[in-house]
């Protein structure tokens, strides 16, 4: 986050002040964008608090930044990230991506085995909510508990939802599904085990075709050295005759004959 004197944390009943600021914003905010937006008591946002169920930010001076807090839904099934809203002040300054991420852990710290979802019209919470790893999804595969959708009645937009017998509506409907994200989870780390086994068995491959093509050409030394090697015992029988003959003639007078044999011996290799 860009300002380092904006605190991200959990709400507790000790916020509970900042209840009727995070409402009335969240009327404004909806009445200025033009969208639907379900309508929230100051009551019901110090529950959320009071229950640990809620994110707030705020300054290090106290000054109320942002909120968000958790639903569960369907006997546990199903947790909504409702409510995200900044102060007009701080905005821009990615307060709503850390105030996303923190109830998002949230959520799975208290629901680890519930699907994780929300209903946004804003582009921006949706591109947050894809780096968390949601889904745009059906409304089918939200929750069907009727009280999360009464939740609805007071949006600007709710005749277009119960024209559509709830199956859509201007909100995009976005999901986390734990079961599912740790499938993918399971299979990328498969896949990268499968690469890694692939790469060490090249590897290792190509280390024993370097040892074997070593071996290759220790093995053609040596039959070269084999085969030249009669051919070397001829030369040291010739050179050791030369020599104790020269020495018995005295040859190392220095004569044209004997340099031009010394010469022409010790050029051979």
């Amino acid at each position: 986050m860009e300002n380092p004197n904006i605190i991200v944390r959990v709400a507790t009943a000790d916020d509970q002040h900042y209840g009727k600021t995070i409402t009335d914003e969240m009327e404004a905010s909806a009445k200025a964008r033009g969208t639907g937006i379900a309508k929230r008591s100051p009551e019901y946002v110090q529950l959320k608090m009071e229950e640990g169920k809620a994110v707030i930010a705020v300054t290090d001076k106290g000054e109320w930044v942002g909120f968000c807090y958790i639903e569960a839904w369907g006997h546990e099934k199903f947790v909504a990230n409702s409510g995200l809203i900044v102060n007009p002040a701080f905005r821009g300054h990615g307060v709503a991506k850390a105030i996303k991420h923190r109830v998002f852990e949230l959520s799975r710290e208290k629901y680890p085995d519930a699907k994780i979802f929300g209903l946004t019209t804003g582009l921006a919470v949706m591109k947050i909510n894809s780096e968390l790893g949601y889904e745009p999804v059906t409304y089918s595969e939200l929750t069907d508990d009727d009280e999360f959708w009464k939740g609805c009645r007071s949006c600007v937009n709710f005749d277009v939802l119960t024209s559509k017998n709830r199956k859509n509506c201007l909100c995009t409907a976005m999901l986390y599904d734990p079961v599912e994200k740790a499938k993918e989870e399971a299979e990328k780390k498969e896949a990268m085990k499968k690469a890694s086994l692939t790469i060490r068995t090249e590897t290792e491959a190509h280390a024993q075709v370097l040892v074997a093509a070593n071996g290759e050409m220790n093995h053609k030394k040596a039959r070269k050295f084999k085969e030249n090697f009669k051919l070397f015992e001829r030369w040291l029988r010739f050179k050791r005759h030369v020599l104790l003959k020269s020495g018995k003639e005295g040859v190392n007078t220095g004569s044209a004959p004997a340099n031009k044999k010394r010469f022409f011996l010790f050029n051979l290799f």
